[in-house]
Parts: C-alpha cells; structure tokens; sequence
C-alpha cells in the first residue's frame, strides 16, 4: 500500500525589536497565554449589546482565513489533504492547542480538539461550565474549512457540539457548508 506523506509547515519566528512586535511567516502574531484568552472569551460572553460571541468567532475566520490562504499560495500547497495538515499544525503553532480534523469534504465535515487552551485556561480559572466558550475555535475551523476548499470566509456554519469545557475528553465541532 502507497502511503503519502503529509505536508510540513515551515516556520519563520521573527521580532520587530523597534516596533515590538512578534510575527510567524511575516504575519502580525500576538503571543498569548490561555488566561488571557479565556478572560476575551468571558468578556465576549457576557457581553449583551453585542453578539461579541459570534464577533470573536469571525474575526478569528477573517484572520486565519488570510494566513492560511496566503501560506498555501505562497508554498503551492494545492491538495485538501495537505492544507488541513498544515492549518492543523499552525493551530499549535499559534498556541491553540492541538486540532485534528477527523473528516472533511466541500460539504462539511468533523473536528476535533485534541488539547484546547481556551478550555483548559477556562477551568483552571473558574472551573467547569455548560456551555462551549470556543468561540475563538469556531472561527479557527471555519477558516480552515474555506481556506482548505478554495471557498471565502463565511462558507461554512461551524457548531460545537462536545466541550472540553463541559467535561467531554475532547471539544468536537461538526462543519457544515452554507
């Protein structure tokens, strides 16, 4: 049996030392810790003028949507199985955690994270809760299923349905297509 090999993700870390900032393949990178994330996770949360939920979740897409797209332009990374191995290993690159996307095709699929610091950091905070606070995640996947595919932001509804949050082993998001 043949067996193809995923692709790697090349990582280039740099500091602007005079302007003080961070980037990962000459894209702004803000550093963050799990604390910090977990605390705009709550402000989105309970924010009531707003859907700041859905506000973290599409900036999250915009952003990754455009590193991703543009590091498979710049790299020729052309199949679907090669772009969902390189978004899977800038997710931990990006201090996320770990994703693995257990299932993808145009229509939809499955993922899965493996180790999700906004939900460790969330119960090392304030413990345990209902309801999923991955709103940061959800617009990870969705990026990662509209950059994989070829398609724009906003192609894909992205749904939580398992949370590390909540005491599941794993978060589990189910993708579908707009």
């Amino acid at each position: 049996m043949a067996t193809r090999s995923k692709a790697r993700l090349a990582l280039d870390r740099a500091f602007d030392a005079k302007a003080c900032r961070h980037y990962l393949n000459n894209n702004m990178h803000v550093l963050h810790c799990h604390h910090y994330a977990t605390l705009y996770c709550q402000l989105a949360d309970d924010c009531s003028i707003l859907d700041a939920k859905k506000l973290l979740a599409d900036c999250a897409e915009d952003a990754v949507y455009d590193v991703l797209s543009g590091y498979f332009a710049a790299n020729g990374i052309d199949g679907v199985v090669d772009r969902i191995a390189i978004a899977e290993q800038y997710f931990s690159a990006a201090g996320m955690g770990r994703m693995v996307v257990v299932c993808a095709g145009p229509d939809g699929g499955d993922v899965e994270f493996v180790h999700s610091h906004v939900d460790e950091g969330w119960i090392k905070k304030w413990g345990q809760r209902d309801e999923a606070v991955n709103f940061i995640g959800l617009g990870f996947v969705a990026a990662v299923f509209a950059a994989a595919f070829g398609r724009p932001v906003r192609s894909y509804a992205v749904t939580e349905v398992q949370s590390i949050v909540a005491g599941a082993e794993r978060s589990v998001f189910q993708v579908v297509a707009n």
